[in-house]
């Protein structure tokens, strides 16, 4: 018997679900900020529904004027508008799929949406040039559609389809004929994608792509939002591999296979990682008081053993007021670190001087390692070859710029964007 459906439910039958695998917003570090609620939340599992809801092409219309476009769509089939001219519009019609589920993303909160997006804000500072801020998500960015048997292939299409079932490329949208004869089109900003070969254990960053309403997929535009599309990418598919992203224009997904999560470290892991790495007592060499980083649930607030590093040399301290270099500086308010140059007390470099956080979102780890690495300048703690695979992997940010960021709070990275911790144990 499957459960009713609720809002925010993925439509997961109660035996034996299979699992296609999650899409995880990157920038939350495990949850969003005000709470996880409905189909708002940071992360997103997608199972095999109940019944397929998947569609596939197929009649295609050459409609000449607006009493023939409201017979078509009065139908009340799932359909694809190309308006190439005010008197002519293409429209495809889809028919069901036994075969696939379909599942949609995007910053409506319309039915038709199972997962709601909105734009990720870290990173983004008053001041930053204005043709690199973030873009706004479409209503309806994407969509995802799955196979229902094995391999249970993943594949990604530009653009989701509305309450009447509609998808609309206006007369400015870019669009085009291909040579077998199909239409096709990219949206307003864009959903690129990126395959990473190898991911997780030997992990290689591929070329960034745009990929098509119909899920072709193209090099880049000039810029996101330019008039005319890239060139197509032979060979290259739109299938989601595990790793692969998703930018959104405005926020960036990671899509993790159900195989995928099965070999991933889990938030009990990392907790017990945190645990360990606690047990070793480690200290401040200043004030000599034993640190500790707070339990998973609560390390969102600054604590009084919270571990502080300096970021330019890696040494690990508790908080502590030693070493300001700068006239006239503030002390840093609750939870904020100091941008200010401060010198180390133990090598005497300078540098920023902040917080250290425990990074909780178990499916960006690329393994199970030790908390050894700080991401710079926010001051996130991964494993080394998380650290590193992160910081060497640019995601598009605003127009036409790319940059590395943590992927636990969106901050961008410095260079080479990462610290390695060096804490000092118990004098016993």
């Amino acid at each position: 018997m499957n459960s009713p459906k609720k809002d925010g439910d993925d439509d997961v039958p109660v035996k034996d679900p299979v699992k296609y695998g999650e899409l995880v917003i990157l920038g939350y570090n495990g949850s969003l900020p005000s709470g996880d609620r409905g189909r708002r939340k940071s992360r997103f599992a997608l199972y095999r529904r109940a019944k397929a809801n998947g569609v596939k092409p197929s009649a295609v219309h050459i409609l000449n004027t607006p009493q023939d476009s409201k017979a078509v769509h009065s139908r009340g089939q799932h359909s694809i508008s190309f308006t190439l001219s005010r008197n002519q519009t293409v429209v495809v019609e889809y028919c069901h799929d036994n075969n696939t589920d379909m599942f949609q993303i995007g910053r409506s909160t319309e039915s038709p949406i199972d997962f709601v997006v909105t734009d990720t804000s870290g990173g983004s500072k008053e001041g930053e040039d204005p043709s690199i801020a973030p873009s706004t998500i479409s209503r309806f960015a994407c969509r995802v559609v799955c196979e229902r048997n094995p391999p249970y292939t993943a594949r990604i299409y530009a653009a989701g389809f509305d309450s009447s079932k509609n998808i609309f490329l206006g007369e400015k949208a870019t669009k085009w004929k291909n040579p077998d004869g199909h239409m096709d089109g990219l949206t307003t900003n864009g959903v690129l994608v990126m395959h990473p070969e190898g991911f997780p254990e030997d992990p290689k960053q591929g070329l960034w792509r745009e990929i098509s309403v119909c899920g072709d997929v193209y090099a880049l535009r000039e810029t996101r939002s330019g008039p005319s599309r890239g060139k197509l990418a032979e060979g290259e598919s739109s299938a989601l591999r595990d790793g692969s992203l998703v930018d959104l224009c405005g926020a960036t997904l990671l899509w993790r296979t159900g195989e995928g999560l099965m070999r991933a470290p889990t938030l009990r892991h990392l907790e017990a990682l945190r645990q360990e790495l606690n047990a070793s007592r480690p200290q401040c060499p200043v004030g000599l008081s034993t640190l500790a980083f707070p339990s998973l649930p609560r390390s969102h607030s600054l604590e009084e053993r919270q571990p502080w590093v300096y970021l330019t040399c890696g040494h690990v301290h508790g908080r502590h007021d030693w070493g300001h270099r700068s006239e006239g500086e503030v002390e840093p308010a609750e939870g904020e670190g100091s941008t200010a140059r401060r010198e180390c007390p133990l090598c005497r470099s300078l540098g920023p001087y902040v917080p250290l956080w425990l990074g909780c979102e178990p499916a960006v780890y690329v393994d199970a390692g030790a908390p050894t690495h700080g991401f710079v300048p926010c001051g996130h703690v991964c494993s080394e070859r998380t650290a590193r695979y992160w910081a060497e992997t640019p995601l598009p940010h605003g127009t036409h710029a790319f940059r590395p960021v943590c992927p636990f709070c969106s901050a961008a990275l410095s260079s080479p964007g990462w610290t390695r911790l060096i804490f000092q144990g118990p004098i016993d």
